[in-house]
């Protein structure tokens, strides 16, 4: 299969999400250690592994979308952003009573790692050098 010139630009988006999990899962184990003991770890790690499998699946299903045509493309991106909201859904529902979590750190690891993400593919949009007709 002949590679797209957006290839690197997908895999260094998923290179660098992966490494701002990895940050914050740290940073917000820290500080959620330092907030509420191990419930705030628990938490942090929760919230920024939640985020960025969603986030990842998010940038999958756009570059194997990317090589359908447009209604394949729209059943993907479609179909991956209900699946996700489902689970996150479950996700919320199953954590909702359970002893030993905090909801304020795992709400804050979630969005520093959704914003973080949005940063990231802002990011690589804005400097990326794709072609705009193909050959």
């Amino acid at each position: 299969m002949k590679t797209s010139s957006s290839d690197g630009t997908f895999s260094k988006a998923l290179k660098l999400t992966s490494g701002l999990a990895g940050l914050i899962a740290v940073v917000g184990s820290l500080v959620g250690f330092l907030v509420s003991g191990s419930a705030g770890v628990f938490s942090a790690l929760v919230g920024a592994g939640v985020a960025t499998i969603f986030g990842l699946m998010t940038i999958l299903s756009v570059w194997i979308g990317g090589k359908l045509p447009l209604n394949g493309f729209y059943a993907v991106v479609l179909g991956g952003w209900l699946f996700k909201f489902l689970v996150f859904a479950g996700v919320l529902l199953g954590l909702q009573g359970l002893d030993g979590f905090d909801g304020p750190v795992f709400f804050f690891a979630v969005v520093a790692t959704v914003m973080g993400g949005l940063a990231i593919d802002s990011w690589l949009v804005l400097k990326g050098r794709l072609p705009t007709v193909d050959e």
